[in-house]
């Protein structure tokens, strides 16, 4: 085997790697919404680390699932609308613990 098919982190093969799932089960998410300019919605999820989880494929995951536009930035995946009462199924549904999920109503 080659260093490559190794993870850096635990030294296990890539496809029986489980740092990412337990990346997951530390972090405490926060999900909000904010208002901007023209009374437009955006539902904010805060919380997740970047360097742990790869944030690009999730918030390209959520928009999908939503029918919504969104970016990352910041460490923070915006979606436009108001999404709080179906985010938190979709970030379960990811392997997030339910229990770190916190949405602010």
């Amino acid at each position: 085997m080659s260093e490559s098919e190794d993870c850096m982190v635990c030294g296990l093969p890539k496809d029986l790697c489980v740092c990412e799932e337990i990346a997951k089960e530390e972090q405490i998410i926060r999900v909000f919404m904010e208002k901007r300019r023209y009374g437009k919605k955006y539902t904010l999820v805060a919380g997740i680390d970047p360097n742990e989880v790869d944030l690009s494929a999730l918030a390209k995951k959520l928009k999908s699932k939503l029918a919504c536009g969104g970016t990352y930035k910041e460490g923070r995946i915006e979606l436009q609308g108001d999404h709080r009462y179906k985010i938190k199924k979709l970030l379960e549904d990811s392997g997030f613990p339910g229990s770190n999920i916190e949405v602010s109503f």
